[in-house]
């Protein structure tokens, strides 16, 4: 273990100062950690923390890249820098810097940003954060501080209230918000705080006063987006640490950003691979967030579930009791009291919005062994088509069973009214599947001989209407390799939901809408 000495002094008086009598422990199997930062030795001294060394700057307009620094104790700054009163204060604070420079992504959340009517700032700690992790992390706690020490000085002066201001911090800049709000004294409480990907190691697992938390404000939301762990670390942490935890793509890794050709990009371009591999996954929470900005048509909308296998089966697109919310910028700050885990999948490029459907797909299987079908669906709505999406039940289909599973479609098909369903097996398994339609002993008279597919439900997770589908032909339900079925909607004998949370229906259509539907799909 590596124990590093704090400053045996603070300048801000304020808040709650560290002393030397408190020292950090560090675990020396962090000093390489991720392949790629400055490395230094167990017994290398830290620098310590000088005044000065971290900076405020206020931004004018989306193009403006060097900021007007306030200073506190000097009220003159905030006239020159255009600071006004009586908009909120948006500040944003970086990373671990693994360069030293200050990273593309500020700029584009600033234009954002200044889209709405707020002061729009930067917490820049580049010579604090451009260290080895370790004493990065250790730096966090002094930065939150000196942030206190702003809002504080701004409440006093200008009668600004700490509730109006919103922190937006980024990996190692998300746990410096957290000590910024844990910093504020008495009555003072910061108004929102919003993570991107917090930094796991040497925060996961630890208590609420040594990381972001739920109380650091009066609301505060996280979005996770590369959990995944590799030789037991995780770039970002793990753990719901708020009240909404936004978990895109289950949290551990996001589409499009390749991971599992990491070694064939290593080979091209170095060790530098590695770099852009994680920096992609772990800084998607960032562009999730512009893009909440940028596309506010466009919201991504989370969806309380226990965990990633249960969201997968599309068992969580419920959004009674506040049971969903709008991930990012526009988020309704509602907590109830308890934390909630929020799940979601997304494109793999702005804007990330794709359209959540659970289908409930009632199969009668009278074959006494599994079978293992191909499946497909082609879906019409008032607005659109897509074809050939396909279904994986993950398992084989043993009796009669209805199976639930997720859908998304990357575009807006209106209301469905139309489903078409085939099963995309091979002409040669056709033939093996009719000969065991003769062979295999079905009994006297059999209403289904094999496999049938009853009624397909669906439940849209943006708009939460639910829909039952039936066959076009009710005298006709099995299903047969190679064949395509249409499925419409069926008529609707109840506002009640079955066991299969499907609307009762009448198994009776009317001919001339089919004819029609029919006509528009083909």
């Amino acid at each position: 273990m590596l124990t590093l000495p704090l400053p045996s002094s603070m300048t801000w008086c304020k808040v709650h100062c560290l002393t030397a009598s408190v020292p950090m422990v560090l675990p020396t199997f962090l000093k390489p950690w991720l392949p790629f930062g400055r490395i230094y030795g167990a017994a290398e001294a830290r620098k310590p923390v000088q005044e000065g060394e971290t900076r405020f700057l206020l931004f004018k307009n989306e193009s403006d890249r060097l900021g007007c620094e306030l200073q506190v104790q000097h009220p003159e700054t905030l006239q020159e820098c255009g600071f006004n009163t009586s908009q909120p204060l948006v500040m944003i604070i970086h990373g671990w810097l693994v360069d030293g420079l200050l990273e593309n992504w500020i700029w584009k959340l600033v234009g954002a940003l200044k889209s709405r009517p707020v002061n729009v700032g930067l917490v820049d700690w580049i010579s604090l954060a451009y260290q080895h992790y370790t004493i990065a992390v250790h730096n966090t706690r002094v930065v939150g501080q000196e942030m206190a020490a702003l809002l504080l000085w701004l409440e006093e002066s200008m009668n600004f209230s700490p509730n109006k201001v919103h922190l937006i911090g980024y990996s190692l800049g998300a746990h410096v918000s957290g000590f910024a709000g844990s910093s504020m004294s008495g009555k003072y409480k910061i108004g929102r705080i919003t993570g991107l990907d917090p930094a796991g190691p040497m925060f996961e697992g630890t208590s609420p006063n040594d990381r972001l938390s739920p109380d650091d404000a009066n609301f505060v939301d996280v979005i996770h987006t590369f959990t995944q762990e590799h030789m037991g670390l995780s770039v970002g942490i793990k753990q719901p640490i708020a009240h909404y935890d936004f978990y895109p793509n289950g949290g551990t890794f996001q589409p499009g950003c390749h991971f599992l050709e990491l070694y064939k990009h290593i080979a091209e371009h170095g060790l530098n691979a590695i770099t852009q591999t994680i920096k992609c996954a772990h800084e998607r929470s960032v562009h999730l967030f512009i893009d909440s900005l940028r596309h506010s048509n466009l919201q991504n909308i989370g969806f309380q579930c226990s965990d990633m296998a249960s969201f997968s089966q599309g068992l969580c697109l419920n959004c009674k009791k506040g049971r969903c919310n709008t991930l990012g910028y526009d988020i309704r700050m509602d907590w109830s009291g308890k934390s909630k885990k929020l799940f979601l999948i997304t494109r793999a490029q702005a804007p990330f919005r794709v359209y959540h459907y659970q289908f409930k797909i009632q199969f009668i299987n009278q074959i006494e062994k599994p079978v293992e079908p191909t499946f497909t669906m082609s879906l019409l709505g008032t607005k659109g088509e897509m074809k050939k999406i396909p279904i994986t039940l993950g398992e084989g289909i043993t009796s009669n069973k209805t199976y639930s599973i997720l859908i998304t479609l990357d575009k807006d098909v209106g209301e469905l009214i139309m489903i078409k369903f085939k099963w995309e097996n091979s002409a040669v398994w056709a033939n093996v599947w009719n000969t065991m339609q003769i062979l295999m002993p079905w009994g006297v008279t059999p209403h289904y001989s094999g496999l049938a597919l009853k009624t397909i439900c669906v439940k849209a997770g943006e708009t939460q209407q639910r829909m039952t589908f039936c066959p076009e032909n009710m005298d006709d339900l099995q299903l047969h390799p190679t064949q395509e079925k249409v499925f419409v909607k069926c008529e609707v004998n109840s506002k009640r939901l079955n066991h299969n949370g499907c609307f009762i229906w009448k198994p009776k259509l009317h001919k001339e809408s089919c004819i029609n539907l029919n006509k528009a799909y083909m």
